[in-house]
């Protein structure tokens, strides 16, 4: 519970103060640290190699459609199900992602806890990699510049792409 308000509190105090980039990049860091658990292996964006990985978006499907990084495969989140990952060898490099990691770490936990042995939860999440000018696609794999934010509160930590909420 103290996570969840120590979030929601720095949430608030964003748009109430002009950041620099750096203090907001702080406050973000600390937001996460605080939000995740932590339970599962972590890579940053600018740590892993393109090579081989295999990327798992857990965001909803409303906001998959919107973009995602360009080899991603959608598992969602309210009704993953291990289905949706069967064909996957339990050893192949798998990072899964969403919006900031919350729930993508929820999912690592499931796939590691089913036996795949090489799972990471991507570290701030879509929201990172776009803030990191990593690219994206939309459903048609073209390249865009949109992102879906999840809502105007956590859109907050997007500082680069064009901000969508459906």
């Amino acid at each position: 519970m103290n996570k969840v308000l120590f979030s929601i509190l720095l949430m608030c105090l964003v748009p109430s103060i002009n950041y620099s980039q750096e203090v907001n990049s702080m406050i973000y860091k600390k937001m996460l640290d605080t939000l995740l658990n932590h339970s599962v292996p972590e890579v940053a964006v600018n740590e892993f190699q393109d090579n081989a990985v295999i990327f798992l978006d857990s965001r909803e499907l409303e906001e998959y459609t919107v973009s995602k990084i360009k080899t991603a495969t959608w598992v969602g989140y309210d009704d993953f199900s291990m289905s949706r990952v069967k064909d996957i060898p339990k050893d192949s490099e798998i990072i899964v992602y969403c919006s900031v990691g919350y729930r993508s770490e929820k999912i690592a936990e499931k796939l590691i806890h089913e036996g795949y042995s090489n799972v990471s939860n991507l570290y701030g999440g879509i929201f990172e990699w776009v803030n990191n000018n990593r690219p994206i696609v939309d459903a048609q794999e073209q390249s865009t510049n949109k992102i879906h934010a999840y809502d105007r509160i956590w859109g907050l930590w997007l500082n680069e792409g064009k901000k969508v909420y459906k």
